[in-house]
């Protein structure tokens, strides 16, 4: 254990339970329904309203063979290429084989997915898919649909909840196995204040990181306050160098910043072309599947062309669906492109990349367990080797999904015995400084300026440099006598949580140095297999600085030396 934590008041109350999960999108909701359901007490922390997670914005589906002629080694096939080299193939196997199952699952839970005349569950496209696999729900809702019937389920069950709550830091009894999480609740919740859950096992599903970017597809809760606090209690993380760029992200200016309307991949796979201003369809030529490459690709060859052509942004024509199919099969892309002065139905959309997932996070096992023993990672948090280096389109509500069910199998088995957190850190281990909430959008200009869709040695020294420096100033700032302290709040937190998790960032990309999925070093443009083909595995050191360690092969470590 580190011993390293937030700035933040004691605990002025806590509860106890068997396990606690961190977030409610499909990777935490399921995961408490299934430990509900194998007699657990489970509490459910979120940080704003049950449904306001990343899953709900979800709009093209969730990708399972599921249809006719269509077989688990197709979806592992399809998926091991996206991921440039970088897939642990039995966690591939496990995602592939375990999903439809799991999907079925979700349907008896309560999810209506769209169906043919036939009644069979319609499926489209996306990119890097060779069939048709995708299953959806409201057209182009379907996170919002898993969203809410999973949340009704939890109703249901009468599961204890806590929402307008931000997690802190991870609580570890004497022997250094976790033990809970401290967490502040913001004034709506059953608590007020600091406060802590009590528990032997922890499900970190707290989802993405892509408020550390200026324009991202993520909502504004994204602030990778998973990743940080695995990062401060000992955990590894990997991979998080490869952060997707979606492609065709609604261009609302060059200034735009926050969170920016998604235009989903199932309206190119419905037959919509990229391109440029002059109409030509750029991708063509370009990658057998066109503009239904793989996502690293598209967003390449977009950024690509905006060079050529010296514009902020390509096109995205749909017009030939015509108006009827625009309302029935993308109503929320259509009403979002409209809100903003654009009507698909007669124009092209604006579109450019902007971030939208982390490939990487919390290394976990096939069982969802980090390194921190009782810590367990799901969903967009947790690295398990299925992405690689770039996920494969609507492969995240399903990774979410299977390895969810697979934590709750594990923690029902073991049932670990309920301990006493141990005392607070020694003096020695000073709180980590936090920063004023104003450094925010410095942090995400850094970033997006140095690590975004284009890098080079150069941009990723030069962010490197600026955030270190950032922290640096914290920590003086706190020393420093007669100084104005930062007051611990919500602002104060996230923040913090962003300039870590950006860091880490920058140290993975500057060590990788090639061009890999989602990771483009324009300094280094080609793929190099012989030193590649590794994971870039990180933690904090004890002077709280990011060291990276490159495995010996493409293969993961375990998690723990028993395993």
């Amino acid at each position: 254990m580190t011993g390293i934590r937030l700035t933040a008041p004691a605990p002025g109350w806590a509860i106890d339970a068997d396990v606690v999960v961190v977030g409610s999108g499909v990777a935490g909701l399921t995961a408490a329904l299934r430990c509900a359901a194998a007699g657990l007490d489970t509490v459910v922390v979120t940080k704003a309203r049950l449904d306001d997670g990343s899953t709900r914005w979800a709009q093209g589906g969730i990708a399972a063979a599921l249809g006719e002629g269509d077989t688990p080694e197709q979806h592992l096939d399809d998926t091991l290429v996206a991921g440039a080299g970088l897939c642990d193939e039995e966690a591939v196997r496990t995602l592939v084989t375990e999903g439809p199952d799991a999907v079925r699952r979700l349907i008896t839970t309560g999810a209506h997915f769209d169906t043919t005349d036939s009644g069979d569950i319609a499926l489209t496209r996306e990119g890097g898919h060779h069939r048709r696999r995708i299953a959806h729900a409201g057209g182009d809702a379907t996170g919002a649909e898993i969203s809410r019937a999973l949340v009704e389920a939890v109703r249901e069950a009468a599961l204890h909840t806590i929402e307008n709550a931000l997690v802190l830091d991870l609580l570890t009894d004497a022997e250094g196995r976790t033990a809970g999480v401290s967490l502040h609740v913001m004034g709506e919740g059953q608590h007020d204040g600091v406060g802590a859950v009590r528990a032997p096992s922890v499900v970190l599903a707290t989802g993405g990181m892509g408020q550390v970017f200026s324009a991202t597809t993520n909502p504004s809760v994204s602030t990778g306050d998973g990743v940080a606090l695995a990062l401060r209690a000992g955990a590894e993380v990997s991979d998080l160098e490869f952060v997707q760029f979606h492609p065709t992200v609604l261009f609302l200016g060059a200034d735009s910043e926050g969170q920016q309307p998604l235009v989903s991949e199932a309206v190119r796979g419905e037959g919509a072309h990229l391109v440029d201003a002059d109409g030509v369809r750029f991708m063509l030529g370009q990658h057998e599947l066109a503009e239904l490459a793989p996502r690293d690709i598209v967003a390449k060859g977009i950024t690509r062309r905006m060079h050529e052509k010296g514009t902020e942004h390509m096109y995205l024509d749909a017009r030939h669906f015509g108006a009827a199919m625009w309302e029935r099969r993308f109503p929320t892309i259509l009403a979002a492109c409209r809100s903003h002065g654009i009507d698909p139905v007669t124009e092209p959309i604006p579109v450019s990349p902007a971030a939208h997932y982390a490939s990487g996070g919390v290394r976990t096992d096939l069982q969802g367990r980090t390194t921190v023993p009782g810590l367990y990672a799901c969903g967009e948090v947790a690295c398990t080797g299925v992405h690689g280096a770039n996920r494969l389109a609507s492969n995240s509500l399903l990774e979410g999904l299977v390895f969810a069910e697979r934590i709750a199998a594990d923690i029902a088995e073991v049932r670990p015995p309920r301990t006493e957190p141990a005392d607070a850190p020694r003096d020695a281990d000073a709180p980590v400084p936090l920063l004023a909430p104003e450094a925010r959008t410095a942090i995400q200009r850094t970033t997006t300026r140095g690590a975004g869709v284009l890098r080079s040695a150069g941009s990723l020294a030069t962010a490197a440099e600026e955030l270190e420096a950032l922290h640096r100033e914290a920590a003086a700032d706190a020393e420093a006598d007669g100084a104005k302290a930062v007051v611990p709040g919500v602002d104060a937190w996230e923040v913090t949580n962003l300039l870590l998790v950006s860091r880490v960032l920058v140290a993975a990309a500057r060590e990788r140095e090639e061009t890999r999925g989602c990771h483009w070093r324009e300094d280094r443009p080609d793929r190099d297999d012989a030193h590649g083909r590794r994971h870039l595995v990180v933690r904090i050191g004890p002077d709280r600085t990011p060291v990276v360690h490159r495995t010996e092969t493409a293969a993961f470590p375990p998690v723990r030396p028993s395993d």
